[in-house]
């Protein structure tokens, strides 16, 4: 429970950056960013569950970064203190995958 709760945390602090770096991406506070990243968790483990785990938001190839773009920019009608353009949504969507990267926020 701790680590899903530090992966939430991290995801946030995350969001927040990038809504001061990317054009088209803004979350206002730390908890519209916590929100936001419980919401975009929830909209990616269900498109993992209707899609396929090769087409989820944590895979690697074009089709998951389209998904993680459109979880992203559907996120924003769920959490009332984030606006996301398409472009700031595929930016993010890149920026977090490179962080993914590094720092991976699943659960292992």
């Amino acid at each position: 429970m701790v680590r899903l709760a530090i992966r939430f945390v991290v995801s946030a602090l995350v969001l927040m950056v990038l809504s001061f770096i990317l054009p088209g991406f803004a979350v206002v506070g730390f908890g519209g960013a916590l929100l936001a990243a419980v919401v975009i968790a929830l909209l990616g483990y269900g498109a993992e569950y209707f899609l396929g785990e090769n087409a989820s938001p944590n895979g690697r190839g074009v089709i998951s970064f389209v998904i993680a773009a459109v979880v992203i920019y559907v996120a924003q009608f769920l959490v009332p203190d984030m606006s996301v353009s398409i472009l700031g949504a595929a930016l993010a969507a890149i920026v977090i995958g490179i962080v993914d990267l590094f720092i991976p926020t699943t659960l292992r």
